[in-house]
């Protein structure tokens, strides 16, 4: 993997061939609001009888792995619990490593937590004055979680009792739209008590731990929709990756990701899995993909040439990444996405 990547990687193998276990985010990735993305069941249908392993792995902490399993067979994508990874499971561990075992633990959140923590000999509890509290650990509840709940947290935390979080993502994609994540809740109970959580979801490695440990993948290939967990979890775990854009993540926004945010490969959708990357080939001043080539000029990325519009989008990329290096590219963009409907 390159650590400070300045484009998107080609390969002649399509990816479920080239990788030995796709690490799948959920939300946004194979299922939106409840129902199945496009191509979605069908695309890992043919990816798993071609010999590929597949893993669901999400910060979302509010279902249990049997209970993911299920809806993900109803959408006609047969899974097994264990092929699921959540952050309530890697936040359960964590919590394990530095308590008692036993011990009580507060949960902000839904039944997926409460499941994670009885897994690894934890005992949930609902209220902030039970007797020997160890740990609160908080996670998505559903848009109908309570306002008290968030207060029951803040009481055991002013208190002086350890503060843990599933995961930090601000948002979360639904039926109706994008609404507001774990992350969101998490910020009320920080600026209710001025303290910082301890954070197992991606992008961070306790969550990366958790996923190796139960699928044993020796060539992963991260796939999510979102910059700053899917594909920086990737980066932190020196794995490559496969951004798609069914989820959160736009055009505009992967242009102007930093080192960390910029995945392997970009594709439309899961479909990406059966198929090579094409090629991005610097060419004069700019950078050639498919009947496209990307050049940043003074002030504005420019696009010139016609064809498949995702090659456009991976021409710009590299001229966007490699304009900024290190950073975040700040050039003009808009004409160019427009051209490609991006």
């Amino acid at each position: 993997m390159t650590r400070s990547r300045t484009s998107p990687a080609g390969s002649e193998r399509s990816l479920h061939q080239a990788y030995d276990t796709a690490l799948l985010d959920l939300d946004g990735v194979v299922y939106a609001g409840g129902e199945a993305i496009a191509h979605a069941a069908q695309s890992l249908a043919a990816a798993r009888a071609d010999g590929m392993h597949l893993a669901y792995v999400t910060n979302n902490a509010l279902r249990t792995p049997e209970a993911v399993a299920e809806h993900l067979g109803e959408l006609g994508i047969p899974t097994e619990a264990g092929e699921v990874i959540t952050s309530a499971q890697a936040v359960a561990r964590l919590i394990s490593e530095q308590v008692e075992p036993g011990s009580k633990v507060l949960v902000i959140g839904g039944e997926g937590l409460r499941v994670a923590l009885r897994e690894r000999g934890l005992v949930p509890v609902d209220s902030a004055d039970e007797e020997g509290l160890a740990a609160v650990v908080q996670g998505y509840g559903g848009p109908d979680l309570p306002w008290s709940r968030f207060a029951e947290a803040s009481y055991a935390i002013h208190r002086g009792v350890p503060w843990y979080a599933s995961n930090t993502d601000l948002t979360i994609p639904g039926a109706r739209g994008i609404g507001p994540g774990n992350g969101a809740a998490v910020e009320v109970v920080r600026i209710a008590t001025g303290a910082e959580p301890q954070v197992a979801g991606k992008p961070l490695p306790p969550m990366h731990r958790e996923t190796v440990l139960r699928t044993g993948a020796e060539r992963p290939l991260v796939v999510g929709d979102r910059l700053d967990t899917d594909i920086e979890g990737a980066f932190n775990g020196d794995v490559d990756s496969l951004l798609v854009l069914t989820g959160v993540t736009d055009g505009a926004q992967l242009l102007r990701a930093e080192p960390r945010h910029r995945p392997t490969y970009v594709d439309r959708d899961l479909r990406g899995l059966l198929t090579g990357q094409p090629e991005v080939v610097a060419e004069g001043e700019g950078f050639r993909c498919g009947g496209w080539t990307a050049v940043a000029a003074a002030d504005v990325l420019e696009l010139r040439g016609e064809g498949d519009p995702l090659d456009g989008l991976r021409a710009l990329c590299a001229a966007a990444w490699t304009q900024a290096g290190e950073g975040s590219c700040t050039l003009d963009a808009g004409k160019a996405l427009a051209r490609i409907g991006l």
